[in-house]
């Protein structure tokens, strides 16, 4: 994927729709419920059996931690403590949906039963598809210690902004609930090196750990492509405990 687009165009191209696809290549299943109508006339339904425990899904490859854990050209943004004995690196777009179903829907509970307990950490790494999503990831970060906080707003107003006409003024709205002025929003999106830096940390990504879909994971060093869910994820940390 090229990379020839200099800071200016990343400003610019907020003011179109981006003709760039989604590019999240997984798919979250949902398994079908049926609801049990009550019928006066028969016997009483047995109760249903407790839902069985989801198994760990098998991973898709692995890579060598200490590789994965030497620095970048980005600072790592965690969340949880550096000793937590499981390690959660997450590679994300802020344009992708099922990234943001992840953030919305899972996160919220592994933080709760893993994160904040010390028993995980999570190591977020940008791995954007086009202009609008490097623009997410470069406000992130010039929002210093806001950058999960920012992140979870541009994920929850996905939409509002990625499918916007004028992707600009939307995310300019955003930033100033974060502190931004437009001097310091335009600021942001026009520094060259935080955008090869971002850039950097997408093609370390791709070229070292094989990454070509979002979000990927790596738990431990192994590797699982999807948006996992609260019990498909509980069952690979608890395996790793």
């Amino acid at each position: 994927m090229s990379f020839s687009m200099r800071r200016r165009d990343v400003l610019l191209s907020l003011g179109a729709v981006s003709a760039v696809a989604l590019l999240a290549a997984c798919s979250d299943d949902a398994p079908k419920q049926q609801a049990a109508g009550e019928q006066p006339a028969t016997p009483a339904t047995p109760a249903t059996p407790s839902k069985p425990a989801v198994a760990a899904p098998a991973a898709q490859g692995s890579v060598d931690m200490a590789k994965l854990l030497e620095a970048g050209s980005l600072p790592e943004q965690m969340l949880g403590k550096a000793d937590a004995p499981v390690t959660i690196v997450e590679y994300a777009s802020m344009t992708c949906p099922h990234c943001a179903h992840f953030h919305e829907t899972t996160l919220p509970e592994i933080k709760t039963k893993y994160i904040d307990t010390g028993k995980a950490r999570l190591i977020m790494r940008e791995f954007p598809f086009d202009p609008r999503a490097e623009a997410g990831f470069m406000l992130a970060r010039c929002s210093n210690d806001k950058y999960f906080p920012m992140i979870d707003v541009l994920f929850k107003q996905q939409n509002n902004w990625v499918r916007a006409q004028d992707a600009q003024s939307a995310l300019l709205q955003i930033s100033k609930l974060a502190g931004f002025s437009q001097e310091s929003f335009n600021a942001c999106l026009t520094n060259q090196k935080l955008l090869d830096d971002i850039r950097a940390v997408r093609t370390r990504g791709a070229d070292e750990f094989k990454v070509d879909s979002t979000p990927t994971f790596f738990i431990n060093g192994d590797k699982y492509a999807g948006a996992l869910t609260v019990d498909e994820l509980s069952a690979i940390i608890d395996a790793k405990l």
